[in-house]
């Protein structure tokens, strides 16, 4: 149920959807006797959009998300399990061309495969399903696992779990799966833009000694003020900014992390 909500929501809530509605609504009262309101709409849409192509917002706001966790450094001697979160694949690509498509969070999966290679012993569990209303006609884990194993990783050593939803799931059943014994130390593989967040999750589910591992990064250390003109590129930033940061307060709204914030 709430994944279903969250998808609705995201469509509806969404920065550009949102400004383009309001410069249509603004332009539309332009021939109308709200004149005045539909100047202020279209001036309103108009300002935000020239600031977010501009100005760097969705940098700024993704930055403190992708700093909160530092990228572990020395690795540990051993581990004993790595664990990935799905979200890297294009599964509608992927059953279209017969052949495992990735997307701009590849990242996750290629980091794994080289965390599996160093760790030859360690437990491999990827955790992902569909983000979507209806059931894709492939599901990530067949699409991640066919990569993997093309990579060279033993099928043996993979367990894929095929039925998260969301955060919340990964949680559980990698939980469910791992079964982690005091002592132990696990990888946890995501962005690092989504790392408080399931990091919450995690914490909340039970686990209790991880390590978290941040990829797939989109800014740099001590993000600037840079001005620039990419109406495109600000959006889309912004967009990911917007999903993360709602993500992290409906998730503590509901009980499903530790922290509003979750840090080291």
């Amino acid at each position: 149920m709430y994944e279903t909500v969250s998808i609705l929501f995201s469509a509806f809530v969404d920065p550009p959807k949102l400004l383009l509605a309001i410069l249509i609504a603004g332009v539309a009262l332009l021939w109308t006797r709200w004149q005045k309101v539909g100047r202020l709409l279209t001036a309103f849409a108009a300002v935000m959009f020239a600031a977010i192509a501009t100005l760097p917002l969705g940098t700024w706001l993704i930055s403190p998300l992708e700093d909160r966790f530092p990228s572990p450094e020395p690795l540990p001697a051993t581990v004993y399990g790595i664990i990935v979160l799905g979200g890297a694949t294009s599964l509608s690509t992927s059953a279209s061309r017969n052949q495992p498509s990735l997307n701009a969070n590849a990242e996750r999966l290629t980091t794994f495969a080289t965390l599996a290679r160093r760790y030859p012993e360690a437990r491999l569990i990827y955790t992902g399903g569909f983000r979507a209303l209806t059931a894709p006609a492939i599901t990530e884990g067949k699409v991640a696992s066919t990569l993997l194993v093309n990579l060279g990783i033993s099928a043996q050593r993979l367990t894929v779990d095929d039925s998260a939803r969301n955060t919340i799931d990964n949680a559980s059943k990698a939980l469910e799966l791992a079964n982690p014994s005091a002592g132990e130390i696990w990888l946890l593989i995501t962005s690092a833009r989504h790392m408080p967040r399931a990091v919450g999750a995690f914490r909340q589910a039970g686990w209790r000694e991880f390590v978290p591992y941040p990829v797939d990064y989109l800014t740099t250390k001590n993000a600037g003020s840079s001005l620039g003109f990419n109406l495109r590129a600000g959006l889309n930033s912004l967009r990911v900014a917007q999903h993360e940061w709602m993500g992290l307060v409906a998730y503590r709204v509901m009980g499903a992390s530790s922290d509003l914030y979750p840090g080291p």
